[in-house]
């Protein structure tokens, strides 16, 4: 049984600066500590330049071209004009999807939770192998004390799709996982298959979540890590974030946001982190200020990356 826990945040972020003549990208860092729920949220609201009263997304601004999506807008159950409660931001109107949702105890999950309090409409993706398990659980009722928001009601999932995000299209499955009871009964789960189920379902999404990581040898020490384990890590850890943000960009609304997870063990020395999942997330945040400046021209995406610290695992 190991327990990890964490003194405070890390957030490494990538904001665009947009003008009529130019786009330019600068990278900050900013560090929350935990004294209060309250305090938390007053830095946060301050560093991210997140206010109540004005749209928590924002139209860029576009030089000599121009370029036009159709949008398509989430429904939200909640009345147009009453107050939210939770963070003060209001995504009535919103669509997110988040990769990586599989039980009620993850950094999805409660991801999920703050977007469907702010009143965004909610759409995860679960690891295959995982799926059964999680759509049964919903079925039964046993996440719904999880399931609770600020004003009492349940958070409602629109849809949960199948997803490995370590296969970007059907030809990269190898027979052995194709031929896997695990994933017999499921279909389309796939990065770029999800995608196009989304998208003939929803039509565009507003925000994208990148809640998922893998590394095989993590308990390994960096000089005990076989190749395969090293890039494994990479390829579930940060490649899928790519992988994942490149097929989601044409469907995302312009001025959407992209968001995933990383951890201090990037820029740190932090023991028992290994497996090649500290170079992981290393290749994730920079990975993040590359995309910021790609999708943030190409597609008016927002693109950031938020460590939150550690978790408390049993295991």
């Amino acid at each position: 049984m190991a327990t990890t826990t964490t003194p405070g945040s890390h957030m490494a972020a990538v904001n665009p600066s947009i003008s009529s003549s130019r786009r330019t990208y600068t990278s900050g860092t900013a560090n929350f500590g935990t004294n209060s729920e309250v305090g938390v949220w007053r830095r946060l609201k301050s560093s991210s330049h997140i206010s109540a009263t004005q749209p928590f997304f924002q139209s860029f601004k576009s030089g000599p071209t121009k370029s036009v999506k159709a949008v398509t807008r989430a429904m939200s159950g909640a009345a147009e004009n009453s107050p939210l409660p939770g963070l003060p931001i209001d995504l009535r109107g919103k669509r997110a999807f988040i990769a990586g949702v599989a039980d009620d105890h993850g950094y999805g999950w409660a991801i999920a939770k703050s977007l469907a309090a702010a009143g965004a409409e909610i759409l995860v993706g679960t690891w295959v192998p995982a799926l059964n398990i999680f759509e049964s659980s919903l079925r039964r009722g046993k996440f719904d004390e999880s399931r609770k928001l600020p004003d009492g009601s349940l958070m409602e999932i629109t849809k949960v799709y199948p997803l490995d995000a370590v296969y970007d299209n059907p030809e990269d499955v190898p027979e052995d996982v194709k031929s896997n009871k695990r994933y017999l009964g499921s279909s389309n789960w796939t990065v770029k298959e999800v995608v196009e189920s989304v998208k003939q379902d929803f039509g565009s999404i507003d925000i994208l979540v990148h809640s998922l990581a893998n590394g095989p040898e993590v308990t390994k020490p960096l000089l005990e890590t076989s190749r395969y384990g090293y890039l494994a890590a990479i390829s579930a850890s940060s490649y899928s974030y790519v992988s994942l943000l490149k097929h989601f960009a044409p469907i995302i609304n312009p001025g959407g946001a992209s968001i995933s997870l990383t951890y201090i063990a990037s820029e740190r020395i932090i023991p028992g982190y290994g497996g090649g999942m500290s170079s992981a997330k290393a290749a994730l945040e920079s990975d993040t200020r590359v995309l910021a400046f790609e999708a943030g021209r190409k597609h008016n995406v927002r693109v950031n990356t938020i460590s939150a610290g550690t978790t408390v695992i049993f295991c």
